[in-house]
């Protein structure tokens, strides 16, 4: 299915997620252009055993991303931020890098373009965070665009940010949780998120589709905390912390902080409910989901790969 994919960009190659998807389409026989924003960024893809092509560019930035973009046949856009700060806001990182990518594929001369959002997102949302990338979605999915929408919940991987919180909860005596941890999850096994993405970029059937992707199992929070602590022979006391007393000190933190280690907008898409059926979304993309024990063994353990 390589041909069908042709040369794929990736942006935000950097990140876990993408050096993942690098490994897989590399893995298949791929022609890949990894685009990442600063050398940094680059040295970390450079380092992939086998290393992509790679471009430093903006992402908001048109007329560079569609030189980056030329000779690709499809765009694999795996840009977005969680926590909006002063220096990183929703609207750029959302809707100012999905013009971007819109424009550079018409110029480049391809359509295909798989974009990967978040479970929640709706123009409507009261939520800044979902609402953005919403408006995102919109904006890949216009024509002449031959787009592929992969909404999914909490990613677990090695190296994912989630999973560093759940490895903390896991080895602690006490694990403070907002609510108790009420809040339903449905985690994703990064593995199974690239599998999608390549899945989708070789399907262009797909064009036009929002799928609504997660993992197999949804439940609480504690649960799934308690989950992974028994894979450590651990028990942890779970104190629930009061949803507005957390608001409250988010709000605050956002008011007096550059970089405030939690805003509402992330508290909102962390507190809400994640529970989907994940089966017409497999379907579609011919995936098999990994079991969630199975994941958090792995993510467990801090030698595994992503």
């Amino acid at each position: 299915m390589s041909d069908e994919r042709g040369r794929v960009l990736v942006t935000g190659a950097n990140g876990n997620l993408g050096r993942a998807l690098i490994r897989r389409l590399a893995s298949a026989g791929t022609a890949i252009r990894a685009v990442v924003r600063s050398e940094r960024a680059a040295a970390a893809v450079r380092a992939l055993p086998a290393a992509p092509e790679v471009r430093i560019v903006d992402y908001g930035d048109a007329e560079a991303l569609a030189r980056a973009a030329e000779g690709c046949d499809a765009a694999a856009h795996l840009v977005g931020i969680l926590k909006q700060t002063r220096s990183s806001s929703y609207a750029v990182a959302h809707e100012g890098t999905a013009r971007a990518l819109a424009a550079a594929a018409k110029r480049a001369g391809f359509r295909r373009i798989v974009y990967l959002s978040i479970l929640g997102a709706r123009a409507d949302s009261p939520n800044a965070c979902l609402a953005s990338k919403a408006r995102a979605e919109a904006i890949l999915l216009e024509n002449p665009l031959a787009t592929t929408v992969l909404r999914v919940p909490m990613v677990l991987g090695t190296e994912e940010p989630a999973t560093w919180a759940l490895r903390a909860h896991a080895g602690a005596r006490v694990v403070p949780l907002v609510r108790g941890g009420a809040s339903l999850e449905q985690p994703i096994d990064a593995g199974d998120v690239a599998a999608a993405i390549d899945a989708a970029l070789a399907r262009p059937n797909l064009a036009g589709r929002v799928l609504e992707l997660a993992g197999p199992e949804s439940l609480p929070r504690r649960e799934l905390v308690r989950r992974a602590a028994a894979l450590r022979g651990n028990r942890p006391l779970v104190v629930p912390l009061p949803l507005a007393a957390v608001r409250l000190f988010a709000a605050t933190a956002e008011r007096l902080l550059a970089d405030p280690p939690l805003t509402p907008a992330m508290l909102g898409v962390l507190e809400q409910d994640d529970a989907i059926d994940p089966a017409p979304a497999c379907r579609a993309l011919g995936l098999a989901l990994t079991p969630l024990d199975e994941t958090l063994r792995r993510c467990l353990d801090r030698n595994a790969d992503a």
